[in-house]
């Protein structure tokens, strides 16, 4: 009997592991194909398919071959924030004020100090959109007794310097809501819309008013079906935007998001308009980084009137991952150096993540980071060091959360990455016969449009 089972165990076992084999030559052919495409003439391409169970290359081509990752870079700089500050991580940022308070007036300013957290002011948590955040403020304000206030209203953005784009992003990225720089005191996802008529490419209006920026347009209308094409050039701390590009004649679209110049002054903004339309009255709104122009520093706060806390880490990285949010990637990238003790930026960010992959293994020359969002085109990953990563993710307490958090594209759960001329999609894959497959695809420099479908089609021969 115990000779039959076995027996019965070969027999089962044998087809799974040919249908694998099977597979795998399959997904070669395809990729040949791929390859002789003539999208891909001028192209450089690579796939790497691991075992998901034992780690083993199962098939390789250009697996060493540092690629332009585009969002793909996501997967790494979110498995790294899950391992260095915990799933369970948040941010705090705490509203204060300087001086004392005699007969309801503040003698003194109001301190809103940032702690880095980018979901302050964003739609997409309950807890943390702008008017929440605005009427808990108000209401501190109230309660402390606060019916006018001497000074200003001060958004704290010290804790991680000016600099707010990484190096090598674009001059046609920064300017618009996907190349949002980050900030210690961001809001809002430091963003806001500009509403465009479809007809004439005029615009119609700022959500929200925007009253400190001039937009000057110089849009065409794109003939109908031409889409939106539409840029915003508005560097980080300016106050003057151009719109240029074409908006499609028959467009739906309301119009497009736009970079916010400079988040702590707008969140310290919309709180003194806030309490103005409340009757409580200030000077204005400053920042620390505009006090420092005129050799001023902020205010030593007197007394915390409230604290905010973000969502956890868990739910921030569902919302990086699955609709690629640029500017978690850059906040969490800062906040990979700024927790161990570095200066918090880009850098020392990308620093922290690449010393941290290498004890574990990765070749560190394998790992060519200038972001954390895969934005610019300069990073340079391998293929095989992003799926060696993501195999290692399968054994962390967290893998349920990062696993959740991957978006699903051709009935795979991978993250996508797209920048010019950039497709790439990294995650896993269950067949139908129960193999787990670990898989990156990228290509670089290629021709023409619908790229994905050839993609997927190379990917499908795991199915």
């Amino acid at each position: 009997m115990h000779f039959r089972k076995l027996l019965w165990l070969f027999a089962a076992i044998i087809p799974l592991f040919a249908g694998a084999q099977t597979r795998i030559q399959n997904i070669e052919k395809a990729f040949n194909r791929f390859l002789a495409d003539e999208q891909c003439k001028y192209a450089s391409a690579s796939l790497c398919v691991l075992d998901a169970g034992s780690g083993k290359l199962l098939y390789g081509y250009n697996q060493n071959t540092g690629l332009a990752t585009a969002s793909t870079l996501k997967t790494i700089t979110a498995a790294t924030a899950f391992s260095l500050l915990g799933k369970d991580f948040r941010y705090q940022t705490t509203l204060g004020y300087s001086g004392r308070i005699e007969n309801g007036v503040l003698k003194g300013d109001l301190v809103i100090t940032g702690g880095g957290d980018p979901t302050l002011g964003s739609w997409r948590y309950e807890q943390s959109r702008e008017n929440v955040i605005l009427n808990q403020w108000v209401a501190a304000i109230r309660a402390a007794g606060i019916r006018e206030i001497s000074g200003s209203v001060i958004g704290d953005d010290s804790a991680w310097g000016t600099q707010t784009t990484p190096e090598g992003w674009t001059w046609q990225e920064i300017g618009n809501y996907y190349g949002a720089g980050s900030s210690a005191l961001t809001w809002r996802e430091n963003q806001f819309d500009i509403h465009l008529r479809a007809s004439n490419a005029s615009v119609v209006k700022t959500v929200p008013a925007m009253p400190y920026i001039r937009i000057v347009n110089e849009l065409r209308t794109g003939a109908a079906g031409s889409g939106d094409n539409a840029y915003a050039y508005l560097p980080p701390y300016g106050n003057l935007a151009y719109l240029r590009g074409t908006w499609g004649s028959d467009i739906r679209k309301s119009g497009i998001s736009v970079a916010l110049p400079d988040p702590a002054y707008d969140c310290a903004f919309r709180l003194q308009d806030t309490l103005k339309k409340l009757g409580i009255n200030s000077v204005g709104a400053s920042t620390a980084r505009l006090l420092s122009l005129e050799q001023k520093k902020v205010p030593a706060v007197a007394q915390k009137l409230s604290t905010i806390t973000s969502p956890s880490l868990s739910e921030i990285v569902y919302w990086f991952e699955k609709k690629s949010v640029n500017l978690f990637g850059e906040h969490l990238m800062r906040t990979l150096a700024w927790k161990s003790g570095r200066e918090p930026g880009t850098r020392e960010g990308a620093r922290t993540l690449i010393n941290f992959w290498s004890a574990k293994g990765i070749d560190r020359n394998a790992l060519n980071i200038i972001d954390g969002s895969g934005l610019s085109p300069a990073n340079r990953v391998t293929t095989y060091a992003m799926a060696s990563i993501l195999f290692q993710a399968q054994k962390e307490t967290w893998y349920a959360d990062f696993y959740k958090a991957l978006p699903e594209y051709n009935g795979m759960k991978i993250k996508s990455g797209t920048i010019s001329d950039v497709s790439a999609f990294a995650g896993y894959h269950t067949d139908r016969n129960g193999n787990k497959y670990v898989v990156v695809i990228n290509v670089n420099n290629y021709s023409g449009s619908g790229i994905n479908r050839k993609l997927f089609q190379v990917l499908d021969e795991l199915k």
